[in-house]
């Protein structure tokens, strides 16, 4: 009987195992597809959420890409531009009346080659600077505006999507940096952004009310927020960016601080919780509903990729400031040569304490990168090749030297002048059907100079830059800065100090 149970049981056991690995197996198998498909259907919809703009706006007009390091790693420059459109939804968050869109806050975030520093350079919005030519609407160009406010920039073309490009294009001008990506944040992402971290940590220096929030109420309303620490997310989240009046001085200048307090919080925040898909996934799908790119970062896929990119850069290794500046009037003016040291610097990619983090711990630098010296290369042969010269400055004499330097090189000047406009940046090649071979043997001998095709006017001309009449002659770039920059720079804020510090001016 014993034996009989026992072969019965031998027998019966492999059957039963058998169909329960079978069982096992499917049920794997399903799980796993419908995981798949719901991370697949996550996806789809985080890209049907996305909205990008179009490359043609940007200028053809643009520094040079960053090269890779030794260790084929690149810096990257992602422009963050906050947008307060009058538009949907964000009309209810505090958008007001008005048509149109307009941006209150951008950021200039530089991520270090080594993808283990970062630096958030914020850019006030009365600050005055050049704004270069933007595409409208109409696919017509605006005029340069040698002294516009900032912020104007995203403004340009009066639509309620705004012009990130126009705000690349001035970026790029004020900075000589390659921006390689732009994302524009209105009101309801970034609202929803704060609920889907479960809220940030934020402080202020003294309690806040309804009519700080708005000066226009007449009454000082409601307590909207207490004194110190507090956790807030949404609307509050929202209020607590815009604060201005009531603080400090009232300025942008402090509200600046304030955001950057906040975006430490919120990095802090996002670090905490695991920088992986699963916790990027519900924040992506916040931010997409409300939030524009450009072309490059167009999908889910390649947003979760660039956040993954920072998952180990240290909270201590992450600054925020604000560009060197002053009053001028009611305006902002940038302080020369602070903002000139800092833009070197992050062209070079050396850290605000002066380190290069595109060099390899046991790199040897050499003597040229030690002194920051150019090498030399041989002289371009400019032997039937008619150049037109013009001076794109107030410095006067450029001009007659340029001339003086292609003809040491055989090129044959056909005519010199100013430029219709006094006020370019940068050292310009402009070249007509068929010339480009041509036109780049006279950038050869400007090194620094940008090649720009024309194709209404036949022909070459150089249009000399405030980089020539700087550099003495060259546009060459001045040499890499070593050490630390001034304190207006190099005081920066990490992203691991605590919310209640520097948070308002005056």
């Amino acid at each position: 009987m014993s034996a009989h149970r026992a072969k019965g049981g031998h027998g019966g056991a492999p059957g039963r195992g058998r169909r329960g690995r079978r069982i096992a197996l499917w049920t794997t198998a399903g799980t796993v597809s419908l995981a798949l498909l719901a991370g697949g259907l996550l996806y789809y919809r985080l890209n049907g959420n996305l909205s990008t703009f179009g490359e043609d706006g940007i200028s053809k007009d643009r520094p040079a890409a960053a090269s890779a390091d030794a260790q084929g790693r690149i810096p990257v420059n992602l422009l963050l531009i906050g947008s307060d459109s009058r538009d949907g939804a964000n009309k209810d968050l505090g958008g007001g009346e008005d048509g149109g869109a307009r941006s209150d806050t951008a950021i200039l975030l530089h991520v270090y080659a080594d993808h283990k520093h970062a630096v958030g350079v914020s850019i006030p919005r009365d600050s005055l600077v050049e704004i270069p030519p933007c595409l409208l609407p109409n696919k017509t160009w605006t005029k340069d505006q040698p002294n516009g406010m900032f912020n104007t920039a995203f403004s340009v073309g009066n639509t309620e999507q705004g012009n990130p490009a126009c705000t690349q294009n001035t970026v790029e001008k004020l900075t000589g940096l390659r921006i390689d990506h732009t994302m524009v944040v209105n009101f309801q992402g970034f609202a929803d952004m704060t609920k889907a971290v479960g809220g940030v940590d934020v402080c202020l220096p003294k309690a806040v009310y309804e009519g700080d929030l708005n000066p226009n109420l007449g009454h000082r309303g409601k307590q909207l927020f207490q004194q110190g620490h507090q956790t807030i997310s949404g609307q509050a989240a929202l209020d607590y960016v815009r604060i201005r009046h009531g603080l400090g001085d009232g300025s942008d200048i402090g509200r600046t601080k304030r955001q950057q307090a906040f975006l430490s919080s919120l990095i802090k925040q996002v670090k905490t919780q695991g920088m992986d898909p699963t916790t990027l996934l519900p924040l992506a799908d916040a931010a997409t509903r409300s939030l524009t790119v450009d072309e490059g970062l167009g999908s889910a896929a390649k947003l979760i990729d660039f956040a993954m990119s920072l998952k180990d850069v240290d909270l201590h290794d992450i600054k925020f400031l604000t560009v060197p500046w002053r009053y001028q009037g009611e305006r902002v003016a940038l302080v020369h040569p602070d903002v000139d040291q800092l833009w070197a610097a992050l062209r070079s990619d050396r850290t605000l304490d002066g380190q290069d983090a595109s060099a390899s711990p046991a790199a040897d630098p050499g003597p040229a990168a030690s002194t920051g010296a150019p090498a030399t290369a041989p002289k371009p042969d400019g032997t039937g090749i008619k150049v037109a010269v013009y001076n794109g400055t107030e410095t006067p004499g450029l001009t007659t030297r340029a001339a003086q330097a292609l003809e040491d090189a055989g090129f044959t000047v056909t005519g010199r002048a100013n430029a219709a406009a006094r006020t370019h940046r940068g050292t310009l090649v402009e070249y007509g059907p068929g010339e480009k071979d041509r036109a780049e043997k006279v950038a050869a001998l400007f090194p620094g100079a940008v090649l720009q095709a024309d194709g209404r006017t036949a022909g070459i001309a150089l249009t000399l830059g405030a980089d020539y009449a700087n550099g003495g002659g060259t546009t060459a770039a001045p040499p890499v800065p070593t050490g630390p920059l001034p304190t207006s720079v190099s005081q920066a804020r990490s992203a691991d100090e605590d919310a209640c510090s520097d948070l308002t001016y005056g």
